[in-house]
């Protein structure tokens, strides 16, 4: 004869106090909800298998409701007719979620920026593309399992950063997910990288070049203006010398006393954690440059120290901050020495 279910009542289950040893109130099909002295209320099921007896936990009152209660040992006892035991399956079912937790977009990200990217590039290359995916791919799909997740999923969140205008933000973000996916193959926690179906399905961005002076009778006024310049001894230093070494302006402002050698005239620096060290010859008015310098910011780590803080570098807007005071707005910038330097070396100098 089936054995009579839904006995008790919501009202019942709230009313179910504590008493002295713990007590039990069925609802019928093997299930109850078990009182404990403390005032705990949890829903349980009792079923058997292949000849023994089991327990299952269902949840707890009243956050797990009567209702509520009823539904998982419904589908439990569906297990059972199934010869299936539902407290394995619901221990499998954890570990699945427990798994697809730890295998979500944003855990492996998380993982590859701090294990793989932080170690291969400079702090402000990290910095820089830590903030992208935190910007414009976690808040759509982190919490998505990253082996599900198809190219549709990963075009329509750049869609999205299209759609604001950030053409070169969005390359830059198919570019990060990519590495992220190889770095899931390789962990074997997916098996293929949807963003590299997506080469070709992005708009490309219109290339600009950082505006930059090259004729040389400008470059005199523009070297004169600097020599003139009455700002921070710091930044002026930054400036003759972006016109003698030609680094990237992040690689100067970043530079550190240690490894500036004013009696060899030169100085060393690593451009990227993996790339062999660079050294650059610095000639003699450099060297001259630096020795004033060091006067001033010597007993500091970096060369050319953040104007509130020695302890951080140089502000990146620094220099071309400098230049659009002196005149040089969209005219010239930090990056422009570079452009300049390789203009004037080939075009002019052969």
């Amino acid at each position: 004869m089936p054995q009579p279910t839904n006995k008790l009542t919501a009202t019942a289950a709230r009313n179910a106090k504590p008493r002295d040893k713990t007590y039990r109130l069925a609802d019928g099909g093997g299930m109850y909800l078990e009182v404990t002295p403390k005032g705990g209320r949890y829903w349980r099921l009792k079923y058997r298998i292949d000849g023994k007896e089991k327990r299952l936990a269902l949840g707890v009152f009243p956050e797990t409701s009567l209702a509520q209660a009823r539904e998982a040992r419904d589908e439990a006892r569906r297990h059972l007719a199934q010869g299936i035991d539902p407290g394995a399956a619901k221990r499998a079912e954890q570990r699945q979620r427990k798994i697809a937790a730890a295998n979500t977009l944003e855990a492996i990200a998380e993982e590859w920026l701090e294990e793989v990217h932080k170690n291969k590039v400079v702090p402000d290359h990290y910095r820089h593309d830590r903030r992208r995916l935190e910007l414009h791919l976690l808040p759509t799909l982190g919490r998505e399992p990253l082996a599900e997740m198809s190219a549709a999923d990963l075009l329509d969140c750049l869609r999205k950063i299209e759609k604001q205008g950030k053409l070169e933000t969005a390359k830059r973000v198919r570019t990060l997910a990519s590495l992220i996916f190889r770095y899931a193959i390789a962990t074997e926690r997916a098996d293929r990288d949807p963003a590299a179906d997506l080469k070709g399905a992005l708009r490309s961005p219109s290339i600009r070049h950082h505006p930059a002076i090259t004729d040389p009778e400008e470059i005199a006024k523009l070297m004169r203006a600097v020599y003139a310049y009455s700002g921070e001894p710091a930044t002026l230093a930054a400036l003759k010398l972006s016109a003698m070494v030609f680094v990237r302006p992040g690689e100067l402002r970043q530079a550190e006393w240690q490894t500036v050698d004013l009696e060899a005239g030169t100085w060393s620096f690593t451009p990227s954690k993996n790339a062999p060290p660079l050294i650059v010859p610095l000639p003699s008015q450099a060297v001259e440059i630096l020795a004033d310098l060091h006067d001033l910011t010597g007993r500091g780590r970096y060369v050319f120290p953040g104007a509130r803080s020695a302890a951080r570098p140089m502000s990146e807007n620094a220099i071309t901050a400098a230049l659009a005071g002196m005149g040089y707005k969209g005219r010239m910038t930090a990056h422009g020495f570079r452009a300049m330097a390789r203009t004037v070396l080939e075009e002019r100098l052969g």
